[in-house]
């Protein structure tokens, strides 16, 4: 049986370091335009506190999202060894496109995916490149669709990224804004008939009867702003609870399908949103199984990183592979879980044994 497993991955870090500390001096508002009573380095404390974010990275001003998949996209097509003319599908996941510095508008024209593609001067008009927008699950969504591919007999080889200059579409007056970082991750998925590795199940799901616009794009908590020019903007506390309902769900549906049992799981690689709300994903999905949460199956790359999107997942991924996250490891044989979720509100997860 024909199934598809992750031979390559690759990342881009921007350069940029932006510290907690770095907020101080910023006019924070309230969305309806008052000042917060509180000062900069006590909601910045408390930000910390909640989201475990210390520091996150920005692109440089000259690099564009399609700058960053491509420089992760070379790594990975490097790490699998295989030829870029071979691709059959690059599969490229953002959400806002390529957004110049001090720009008010995305460029998808053409798609990332195309750009990626011509940057890494790829001649063959068979490989078919596409961009997917599905939230923060993005890049997982892409894997899955890679794997459909493969499974239905007309791919043997993709390219799967996932990029964002999140950075860029923030609003300055919102706390939230301290959240988001730029960054890329890829990863090369190949044809396989071993059927003891690779891809063993997967679920995803959108909600959108309710939680359609938990994420949104808004105009700026500063009424004097611009009012055409439009921010990332959430519902904190709702996707919060969202998540930690959903979230475990959705991975207990991917690791049933699987067949495998609770203890198989090694890793759970989860998008890097926040902290706490990671924490209690990871804390409700083994609670589904009454089972106690194992030492160190979640790693964490937040703290230094920020939130990125769907560059979040291929990035942690590709850092513990590399061995570049501290105590943090996967062997040959370990089954781990990727999971993600973000506007839509669109839910994925795969299960993997490598």
């Amino acid at each position: 049986m024909i199934s598809s497993k992750i031979t390559g991955t690759g990342t881009f870090i921007p350069s940029l370091k932006k510290e907690n500390n770095d907020f101080l001096d910023f006019d924070f508002l309230n969305n309806d335009g008052s000042k917060f009573e509180t000062s900069n380095d006590v909601i910045i404390e408390k930000f910390k506190g909640i989201t475990g974010i210390e520091e996150r990275r920005y692109a440089q001003q000259k690099y564009n999202t399609s700058d960053l998949a491509f420089f992760a996209a070379e790594k990975a097509i490097h790490d699998a060894n295989v030829n870029p003319e071979e691709l059959d599908y690059i599969i490229f996941a953002h959400n806002f496109g390529d957004v110049k510095e001090g720009a008010i508008q995305g460029d998808m024209l053409p798609s990332l995916a195309t750009r990626v593609k011509s940057k890494l001067q790829i001649a063959n008009p068979n490989c078919v490149a596409y961009d997917v927008l599905f939230g923060c699950p993005g890049w997982i969504e892409g894997v899955i669709q890679a794997q459909a591919f493969i499974k239905a007999g007309i791919a043997n080889k993709c390219l799967v990224v996932g990029a964002e200059t999140l950075s860029r579409v923030v609003d300055k007056h919102d706390r939230d804004s301290m959240i988001y970082s730029d960054g890329a991750g890829a990863c090369i998925v190949e044809k396989t008939e071993n059927q003891d590795s690779g891809i063993l199940s997967h679920a995803s799901q959108t909600f959108a009867k309710d939680e359609a616009n938990y994420l949104f794009f808004g105009g700026s908590y500063n009424q004097h702003e611009d009012k055409d020019v439009r921010y990332i903007k959430m519902f904190g506390r709702k996707i919060y609870e969202f998540a930690i309902t959903h979230v475990p769900k959705a991975m207990k549906i991917a690791l049933d399908k699987s067949g495998l049992e609770i203890d198989d799981v090694k890793k759970v690689f989860i998008h890097q949103a926040n902290e706490k709300m990671d924490e209690a994903i990871i804390k409700r999905f083994y609670r589904l199984f009454k089972k106690p949460i194992p030492e160190g199956v979640m790693p964490m790359s937040i703290h230094k990183l920020g939130n990125s999107s769907v560059a979040t997942v291929p990035t942690l991924l590709d850092l513990v592979l590399k061995g570049q996250i501290e105590n943090q490891e996967v062997n040959k044989g370990d089954v781990v879980i990727l999971a993600s979720v973000g506007a839509g509100m669109n839910i994925n997860a795969i299960v993997y044994k490598f």
